[in-house]
């Protein structure tokens, strides 16, 4: 009886050992992530930076928020273009992430910018090699990202402060 729990015990925890394994390891494909508090608040979030850390086993990208979470897609793109004017993001990489944010805005009421990150940044590190603001239109917001090879990411958000992350697996 005991080593029938022991075993049913090790192979619960050896799958929920694997399972974190493969959700950093997923292939890069589209992902939506949909916070619970969005659905109760009015005010749209704003943008208000962006910015990048290298670590021993990911980089990660950090987008910095004024209200809650909005709804972020991250999707695969064969190449970065500018909102608006569809005009190509001058960014070197082989392949690319967008990271879209809505409803969410990167200036106020009054069309001042609220957003104080980079523009266009190239990066030196392990996977990340570029971040660009590629568009402030129409309740979205949207970022491209650079890499040299193809990108397993996880995305999240978190709160107090408000932000939301994509860690890229080495």
């Amino acid at each position: 009886m005991i080593h029938a729990r022991l075993r049913q015990f090790v192979a619960l925890a050896v799958g929920a050992v694997l399972a974190a394994c493969l959700s950093f390891a997923a292939p890069a494909s589209a992902s939506t992530f949909t916070p619970a508090a969005a659905d109760t608040q009015v005010q749209t979030p704003l943008v208000v930076n962006a910015r990048w850390g290298g670590h021993a086993t990911y980089d990660r990208i950090v987008i910095d928020l004024q209200g809650y979470a909005p709804t972020v897609t991250v999707t695969p793109v064969a190449q970065l273009r500018y909102d608006g004017s569809g005009k190509p993001v001058p960014l070197a990489g082989k392949y690319f992430l967008e990271i879209r944010l809505n409803p969410a805005a990167a200036h106020d009421d009054a069309g001042q910018s609220v957003y104080h990150g980079p523009k266009l940044q190239k990066i030196y590190l392990s996977k990340l090699k570029g971040l660009a603001m590629t568009g402030d239109y129409e309740g979205y917001v949207t970022f491209g990202a650079a890499f040299d090879t193809l990108p397993y990411y996880r995305a999240y958000s978190l709160q107090s402060p408000e932000r939301f992350i994509v860690d890229i697996a080495h």
